[in-house]
């Protein structure tokens, strides 16, 4: 280390000592709480095995079977060869965890055939080598100059291209030209004017969905992973229960939340097997966050929550935990004492719609259903409850957090097993400076809807006195 570098740290640490943040360690997870919030989750019969440590994302032979059932559903509408864009199907039916940016992507699986085509930036080139490929082309990057890839020491500049005209050259040189091509998105015109000038003589199927209703209902496999990662969640609730017991109105809701999280990345990480290379280790998050009074008074709040715990609070924990991109919601609601008999009356309100989703969520029933009986209940309360109404029920739950179909009342689609849904029926009272909105991953069956997390639903969980 030379002298400037020395001098560059020293100074460092002395700015953060004048601003007393070196006199003391992070207050975040690295510090152990006690308590035993964790005895009180609850021990749910009718949860679903959670995929055993070991099994931490979904095998190639699944993707490649949900491969094949796309194509057999694509077939029946005369598809030749299936082309994906959107990134969420690309990693459903691919298994390539990759990030999505302005850069044009796309893969494309024959119908006839067992082969998988990517067109892909070059910085994807290793990801998409390492793990399910037939052939791949690829642009250098984007806005890709013709000719120009610096890789293989060709530095061109000038002529931008078309990378849409691109993809549908490659179409051509695969035997495509002629062929019924079945799409995961909607051309706008502009599309559809190059497509008929490229491949004048092509057909194009709006396959979106198809792609959107596999992903909608879960099979057994993607149905253990979000139970395995439910679990971990619940014990994060656990310990940001006990954080808010412990530290009470010396913590902020920011601290909450961070030492949540890092206590969550913590447990998650300790049972992940992984060698730092791709494709393992993938679909992981674990976002949480908090906020505490004023905060909790809109469903949408645009304000940044570093504020100091306070008695009266009413204070959420929410957030989303994934394992191998599957698991989901987990919020809860809590109320700090002293509390009155409005706040009461909302808490009782706001659970007791939460069982109703719980009751009603059974296949065969509409998901319009499940939100009238839940309205209509919390309407009944009177107009100091109808007032604090602000959001739908609930949204379906996939891998990129909302997806199809809703439980609102616009939402006509019929509920079927394997369908996961978020719990939010929420009430919200910015004139008295509170709210609570829960939320859950809720999984259909023939009988009900099953809450795959684990935490009460309970004035002893929720009703704390500092």
């Amino acid at each position: 280390m030379n002298l400037s570098r020395r001098r560059f740290i020293r100074n460092i640490g002395l700015g953060a000592a004048g601003l007393g943040l070196a006199s003391k360690k992070s207050a975040l997870a690295s510090a152990p709480v006690k308590g035993d919030s964790e005895k009180l989750l609850v021990k749910d019969p009718d949860h679903p095995a959670p995929a055993p440590v070991g099994v931490d994302r979904l095998p190639l032979s699944w993707h490649k079977s949900a491969v094949q059932r796309l194509k057999d559903k694509a077939a029946t509408k005369g598809v030749d060869a299936i082309v994906l864009e959107d990134s969420w199907n690309m990693t459903y039916f691919t298994g390539n965890f990759m990030t999505k940016t302005e850069r044009p992507c796309w893969v494309v699986f024959p119908v006839k055939e067992d082969t998988i085509y990517w067109y892909t930036p070059g910085l994807d080139n290793e990801l998409v080598k390492s793990w399910w490929s037939t052939e791949m082309d690829y642009y250098y990057d984007f806005p890709h100059a013709k000719g120009g890839y610096p890789d293989q020491g060709k530095v061109v500049k000038g002529q931008t291209v078309d990378l849409f005209e691109w993809l549908l050259e490659g179409f051509k040189k695969r035997g495509f030209a002629e062929k019924t091509i079945g799409f995961d998105s909607e051309f706008p015109p502009s599309k559809m004017k190059k497509l008929a000038n490229f491949l004048p003589k092509a057909k194009v199927v709006d396959i979106s969905p198809v792609c959107v209703k596999m992903r909608m209902v879960k099979t057994p496999e993607e149905i253990a992973l979000i139970q395995r990662a439910m679990n971990y969640f619940s014990k994060i609730h656990a310990f940001g229960r006990d954080y808010i017991l412990e530290k009470g109105t010396q913590a902020t809701d920011f601290e909450i939340a961070k030492a949540a999280e890092e206590f969550g990345i913590n447990l998650i990480m300790q049972d992940i097997k992984r060698d730092g290379r791709p494709h393992n280790a993938v679909g992981i998050k674990v976002s949480i966050g908090c906020r505490t009074g004023r905060g909790t008074a809109y469903p949408h709040p645009n304000q940044f929550h570093h504020n100091k715990v306070k008695k009266g609070d009413s204070l959420q924990i929410a957030g989303v935990v994934t394992i191998g991109g599957y698991g989901g919601e987990l919020y809860r609601y809590y109320q700090l004492a002293p509390w009155d008999a409005h706040r009461e009356k909302v808490w009782e309100v706001v659970t007791e719609s939460v069982r109703i989703q719980e009751r009603e969520s059974k296949a065969g029933v509409l998901c319009m259903d499940v939100a009238a009986k839940v309205h209509e209940f919390q309407v009944k309360q009177g107009p100091e409850i109808q007032k604090l109404l602000y959001q739908r029920v609930g949204h379906g739950e996939g891998m990129e957090g909302h997806q199809p179909p809703f439980i609102a009342l616009g939402d006509q689609t019929v509920l079927e097993e394997g369908m996961t849904f978020s719990v939010e029926p929420g009430l919200f009272d910015p004139a008295h400076d509170f709210g609570y909105n829960p939320s859950d991953n809720l999984l259909v069956t023939k009988k009900k809807g099953v809450l795959m997390g684990s935490v009460p639903y309970t004035k002893e969980w929720m009703f704390l006195k500092l």
